[in-house]
């Protein structure tokens, strides 16, 4: 089993999207770029994380990355703040925020003890997608954000399907987990195990979604052939796969009893 340290070296080499676009990282222009490209390819997350719904309300982004999902949060006007493992990732989602002339509070911490790292603090939206199953303990994860929430906190998250499309390639030795080779961890849960995961939340909405369909090595150069499999697939029949077969479980909870 692979440690934290290999966890976070293995993200700070190579942040998460940093290669959506091959513009100079930092710029504007870059990071116009890198939030077209990601909701191009994941058009499921602006819809999952309801940006406008949390104006003037106080969001925790659980492994904010280099910021996509973050300056939306920010600029629909919510209280934003988060916590990453990465340094590089924070580095630069710290200058996103300058450069679009948003406010976020960020920590750099192991979200294994986030609830160590808020000093009592309260959110009303818990967020994490696609991190928690990255870390050795999701369970200290899911543990430790409990005691973030109040009574109607939500904690919406995404975690890797195990019965998915992409996760039959990977163990027929056509896919990986991740763009990079050689990430650490990287859990995937059926719905059963995510049930038994978040055992001391309500579950109020659960689907499955995103099978990547382009040609990664032409997706690789910005273009977007699709495969020739899915290219012959009619929309409805590709939508019905990724409701099955969908890499992504897209989770919406809330706490079942609130600690003494």
């Amino acid at each position: 089993m692979a440690d934290l340290i290999e966890v976070k070296s293995f993200w700070n080499k190579r942040p998460c999207n940093v290669r959506h676009s091959a513009l100079t990282v930092g710029s504007k222009a870059y990071f116009d770029e890198v939030e077209t490209r990601k909701y191009m390819v994941e058009p499921h997350i602006p819809g999952f994380a309801e940006f406008d719904k949390w104006k003037n309300m106080s969001v925790l982004e659980i492994g904010c990355g280099i910021g996509t999902d973050a300056v939306n949060f920010a600029r629909a006007g919510a209280k934003y703040s988060a916590v990453e493992l990465s340094e590089k990732s924070l580095e630069i989602a710290k200058e996103r925020f300058e450069v679009f002339g948003l406010e976020g509070d960020f920590h750099l911490g192991n979200a294994e003890e986030v609830d160590s790292l808020f000093d009592g603090r309260k959110f009303d939206l818990i967020y994490s997608f696609g991190v928690i199953h990255h870390t050795p303990d999701p369970g200290s994860v899911i543990a430790g954000i409990k005691g973030l929430m109040h009574e109607s906190s939500e904690f919406r998250l995404m975690l890797y399907s195990k019965n998915s499309w992409k996760n039959i390639m990977i163990e027929a030795g056509y896919d990986r987990p991740e763009a990079q080779f050689g990430c650490p961890i990287a859990y995937t849960y059926s719905r059963e195990e995510v049930v038994s995961l978040l055992a001391e939340y309500e579950i109020f909405e659960m689907e499955q979604t995103h099978i990547f369909p382009y040609v990664i090595e032409k997706y690789k150069n910005y273009e977007y052939e699709l495969q020739p499999w899915f290219k012959s697939m009619p929309k409805p029949m590709f939508d019905a796969l990724e409701r099955k077969l969908g890499w992504h479980t897209l989770i919406k909870c809330r706490r079942t009893r609130l600690q003494e």
